[in-house]
């Protein structure tokens, strides 16, 4: 009797083009879902001078796919060329977002399906070629939901949970407690307790991301810097931490803060923000500004870290020079050290004016990058809550202006080394 021999079938792997529908069908519910309890007068408000309608996010998101899947990738003439300007974050700035005749909710949920219905065809007809382009308006989205949701959080309308509690870390070993932030007559307060910090040897490292997969470019080339020795908070600053500072006289000694810092603190009567008192004192403070973050750590014998020094602190136990044998070390393979914690709680300000890396390429568009360069804009690193994981990679770099405190932003102290 012969026997009989069972085959086991394993399903196919999914194609490239399955696999980039499936990311842009779950960033679309994201987005979805982020305002599916708001109202039509909710959507079309402006909640903020410095944030646009959230109806206006709904269609620029559409016309970006539409720009760049449909059009540029595939193509096709654009679905709705009559609202290429109005959904162009240039040709139509915040402040008059508020002031033009945008799509409403319903037109701007029909137009996104109709361009999601044109670009799943195009690629399943004509492929996803190297992935790059589809990679940049999956992350557009998720990263216009992270903007969407500071514009929630300026109106009191985030979606029940969030921002979401976070499970308490492991407490790193302490000697000393947090040092008190000191009354108006007395001295500057003394730095955190010498295990509050991870002590970083001097040394060359390679930053930025490799040449392989998806970066945006910014993050290239990845290129060699030489740092100095350095110490870096192991945590972000808590909020109980922020309160010590702004009871004790924070927004008050003008000699921690800045001339541009002071001035803005004077001009808008700014003191600490809402949430730092009402939210958990053990989070990460949140929705503070640069201005402020400058302020607060001159108060603590402290400084702002460089942003090289922070990607050196967030991939410094892992192999850093930049010889060939490992220059192809991905940015996804460098995991941040258990010791730098608390990563992606709050985006980290860093000292750093936004600029471009050495031999710096724009791609694929000069207006990502390239024409904030310069000194008004400061690096932050590291992501928040609302930032999707496949966005906050440890070479991705976010930028603002120093007054902005809408972001999910607080702050990592570093010093000098003797």
């Amino acid at each position: 009797m012969a026997s009989t021999v069972t085959a086991t079938h394993h399903a196919a792997a999914p194609s490239p083009e399955e696999q980039v529908l499936a990311a842009l069908g779950d960033a679309r519910e994201r987005t979805l879902a982020l305002v599916s309890h708001l109202s039509a007068e909710e959507l079309t408000t402006v909640h903020s001078s410095i944030m646009s309608p959230l109806a206006w996010d709904l269609g620029h998101i559409a016309a970006y796919e539409d720009l760049w899947l449909a059009h540029r990738h595939a193509g096709l003439e654009l679905l709705r060329p009559d609202l290429a300007g109005l959904y162009d974050a240039f040709e139509t700035p915040r402040a008059v977002r508020g002031d033009i005749e945008a799509l409403g909710p319903a037109d701007a949920r029909a137009y996104m399906r109709e361009v999601r219905e044109r670009v799943a065809e195009a690629l399943a007809r004509g492929g996803v070629g190297d992935g790059d382009v589809c990679e940049m308006v999956i992350r557009h989205e998720l990263q216009h939901s992270e903007t969407m949701r500071q514009t929630l959080a300026i109106a009191g309308l985030l979606p029940a949970g969030e921002p979401p509690v976070l499970a308490a870390e492991p407490p790193v070993p302490r000697l000393a407690a947090e040092p008190p932030v000191p009354r108006l007559a007395a001295e500057p307060p003394v730095p955190p307790a010498r295990d509050e910090w991870l002590e970083i040897p001097a040394g060359s490292f390679a930053m930025g991301a490799d040449a392989q997969g998806f970066a945006y470019d910014n993050e290239r080339p990845r290129h060699t810097v030489a740092l100095e020795a350095f110490a870096i908070a192991r945590r972000p600053v808590t909020a109980a931490s922020w309160m010590r500072f702004a009871q004790g006289g924070g927004y008050e000694r003008r000699e921690w803060w800045s001339d541009e810092g002071w001035a803005w603190k004077e001009e808008h009567d700014i003191t600490h923000h809402p949430s730092l008192a009402t939210g958990d004192p053990s989070a990460p403070a949140c929705h503070v500004s640069w201005f402020e973050a400058d302020a607060f750590a001159r108060a603590h014998d402290a400084r702002l870290p460089g942003e090289a020094e922070w990607e050196r602190a967030a991939t410094w136990d892992q192999r850093t020079p930049a010889h060939e044998e490992n220059a192809a070390e991905s940015a996804e393979s460098r995991s941040i050290p258990v010791e730098f914690a608390q990563v992606g709680r709050v985006w980290e300000w860093t000292a750093s004016a936004f600029g471009g890396y050495p031999g710096f390429v724009a791609h694929p568009y000069r207006e990502y990058s390239e024409v904030f360069f310069g000194q008004d804009y400061r690096v932050l690193r590291g992501g928040s809550w609302a930032t999707s994981p496949r966005v906050k990679t440890v070479t991705f770099r976010n930028w603002d202006l120093p007054q902005r405190r809408q972001i999910f932003a607080g702050v990592r102290l570093a010093r000098d080394l003797a």
